[in-house]
């Protein structure tokens, strides 16, 4: 078989996107903030059916505000005072805002961006009824691919809890690189061969 000067010249240009964009993840990976989080597994409703996980992560939202005041509340002391900077959702029904995400404190965080503010990256995070501030959901899942002959890690047992650590590129949704089960306070990283 012999290939053409057209054909060559196709998969050398095929070869450099690939590889283009291999290492801008590979760049992302090493320089990007990298944060734990607690996430949860729901089955997701897409036509294309993998070995794949769907996984909502956890945010903690308690440095920024709700879009509106009336949706959250705060703690109070005896004589009603509020105190602390701690709320959770008071709204009957799911709050939904932008915002941006970062890592503090070991923390993945989300600061709500006013909706004038069309610049800034943002990812949609839902405040679910009675939700604490510190137990939010970004609303767009993160896919972990995991082999056709590992275990299903999302089955947890009582007192456990699934972590994936993942990347925050400057544009778009977190990236996943592993996940951890969290066993009464026994930390065990899942690694799947």
């Amino acid at each position: 078989m012999k290939l053409s000067k057209p054909s060559i010249a196709l998969l050398i240009l095929q070869l450099l996107i690939v590889s283009t964009i291999a290492a801008k993840y590979f760049y992302e990976r090493a320089t990007c903030p990298r944060v734990w989080t607690r996430t949860a597994a729901y089955d997701p409703q897409l036509v294309m059916r993998g070995r794949y996980l769907s996984l909502q992560l956890s945010v903690d939202a308690c440095g920024s505000t709700l879009p509106s005041a009336k949706d959250a509340q705060f703690p109070r002391n005896i004589n009603g005072v509020p105190n602390g900077n701690n709320f959770s959702i008071r709204s009957v029904n799911t709050v939904w805002f932008q915002a941006k995400l970062a890592v503090k404190e070991n923390k993945l965080i989300a600061m709500r961006v006013p909706e004038s503010d069309t610049s800034t990256p943002t990812q949609t995070v839902a405040a679910w009824p009675g939700a604490p501030c510190d137990q939010l959901n970004l609303s767009n899942p993160v896919d972990f691919y995991i082999p056709d002959t590992a275990a299903d890690p999302t089955r947890l047992k009582p007192g456990q809890q699934l972590w994936i650590e993942v990347t925050l590129p400057p544009k778009g949704p977190p990236r996943p690189l592993q996940l951890a089960l969290k066993d009464n306070g026994a930390w065990k990283p899942l690694a799947f061969q």
